[in-house]
């Protein structure tokens, strides 16, 4: 689990040559790693004022004043997601580390796409009985996948938001609350703000990792449509010895697999977005620290409100419950991801020449805690353990062995008849376990209510059907 969750990440650590850091930040100080432009200037950390202007031009002056502002008189919800995704816009222009710098996506690179798609769900059709989920498939810049997954981060994080923002707002003895309605009020502008500043800041630089619209095992895009990101595409295989064109297909393959699963599966969307919220439910605030940092806020400098909340305030209740949330979430998503794993395999391997190299590349990015495991992990406390993908990726594997294509792909029918936690610690004792048949179930309850329901007689009309008029009253004689 992430040291630092529910969407307040450590600020990046200091170079250890004082000189160097001092170069690199040079000029930044108004960029997404100081989205409000206050930086340290020449009055020291110990003059708000001068920490607040002294590293300022003039044309940066009126800038500053409308960001704070805008944090300051926020009345929405939980995050300010204006600024979450101009934070968010404003990293993508930025570029990466490496230097890359996004770009619109030609006409070349589309059609490249479309038919890496098309090709991709030609494939999986040999291998699952899930019918293709995208209507459509489409290629995006950065800046497009910030945009078009907005909705699906806003859905993940409002909870987590809206239970840090009830704390902020109870600080105060109740006594004091109707007089400090301001005060509230304005805590509550500056955690939305932070929020959104945070967000945006995460879902920047994930948009400079992705390489499409389900990497980290949810549905981020809009329902029926297979995302690709060109440019990440490309600075993902660069150095990996191994055909653009491979690269692709083989990503294809698993943004395809990904849409047919949440397309035909009804309920794993709900159920893993529900999932997300129960564990939100389940954290609790440190109201001392909460409490302290209110009594040394300065307006006049909202980067301190930050540092603060990002010292540990927020952690998740140890509970049966809070710890059920976690496993049901977790479990949910290595299945989604394991049962990825193994159908893009079963499809790539005769094939693709690279299609080992590729898959354990990518297995190898999800082991070290990629940049999508770490980003989902700051959002909302959550990091998938790469030992329950791999389990459940043999699990999966070990079905199609047993029962066939149909057989493995059944057990999305239901959330009931998916291998739990401990099945993935014993994969060939599930596989060989005789399956609970949903249909005949059912088929058993509607006899039951039946039986234990009024009689009907053979002319009797059922309450669903018609009654017909046989010209008696009702007790067999005839109406005169």
């Amino acid at each position: 689990m992430s040291d630092n969750p529910f969407g307040f990440g450590l600020p990046p650590e200091e170079p250890e040559n004082g000189d160097e850091g001092k170069e690199k930040g040079k000029g930044n100080q108004g960029g997404p790693a100081n989205p409000f432009g206050f930086g340290a200037g020449a009055g020291g950390a110990d003059n708000p004022f001068a920490a607040m202007f002294g590293s300022l031009n003039p044309n940066d002056l009126g800038a500053a004043f409308q960001q704070l502002g805008q944090m300051l008189s926020y009345e929405g919800g939980p995050v300010n997601w204006d600024m979450a995704k101009q934070i968010a816009r404003q990293t993508v222009a930025q570029g990466t580390a490496d230097g890359t710098k996004d770009e619109s996506v030609g006409p070349a690179e589309r059609a490249a796409v479309e038919e890496a798609v098309r090709l991709a769900d030609l494939w999986l059709d040999g291998v699952t009985s899930l019918p293709s989920g995208a209507s459509t498939a489409v290629a995006w810049s950065r800046a497009e996948w910030v945009e078009a997954t907005q909705p699906a981060w806003k859905e993940l994080v409002d909870p987590v938001a809206e239970r840090v923002g009830a704390a902020m707002g109870g600080v105060l003895p109740e006594e004091m609350q109707a007089m400090a309605g301001p005060l509230i009020g304005m805590m509550r502008s500056m955690g939305g703000a932070m929020f959104g500043q945070q967000i945006g800041q995460a879902v920047g630089v994930l948009a400079g990792e992705v390489v499409g619209s389900t990497d980290i095992g949810l549905p981020l895009g809009p329902a029926g449509k297979a995302a690709l990101l060109p440019l990440n595409i490309e600075v993902f295989g660069k150095d990996l010895g191994v055909p653009k064109d491979e690269v692709r297909l083989y990503l294809a393959l698993r943004e395809a697999a990904h849409q047919r699963l949440f397309a035909h599966v009804p309920w794993l969307r709900s159920h893993l977005f529900g999932a997300v919220e129960g564990y939100a439910r389940g954290i609790k605030v440190d109201t001392a620290k909460l409490e302290d940092a209110v009594g040394q806020l300065d307006v006049s400098n909202p980067e301190q409100l930050q540092e603060a909340l990002q010292q540990g305030m927020f952690q998740p209740e140890d509970t049966p419950e809070q710890k059920a949330a976690l496993a049901r979430l977790e479990t949910a998503l290595a299945l989604v991801e394991g049962w990825v794993d193994a159908v893009v395999h079963e499809a790539a391997k005769p094939r693709l020449t690279s299609a080992d190299a590729l898959r354990e590349t990518l297995r190898r990015r999800r082991a070290t805690g990629g940049p999508a495991e770490q980003t989902f992990a700051t959002l909302i406390g959550l990091q998938l353990r790469p030992r329950r993908l791999r389990d459940a990726s043999r699990l999966w594997a070990s079905l199609t062995d047993a029962r066939g294509v149909d057989g493995r792909d059944d057990l999305w029918e239901h959330p009931d008849m998916l291998p739990t936690a401990s099945d993935l610690d014993d994969p060939d004792g599930f596989v060989h376990r005789e399956q609970l048949d949903f249909s005949e179930i059912d088929k058993m309850l509607g006899e039951a209510a039946q039986q234990n329901g009024p009689s009907l007689t053979k002319d009797e009309p059922r309450a669903d059907e018609p009654k017909k008029d046989d010209g008696t009253d009702g007790k067999g004689e005839s109406e005169k």
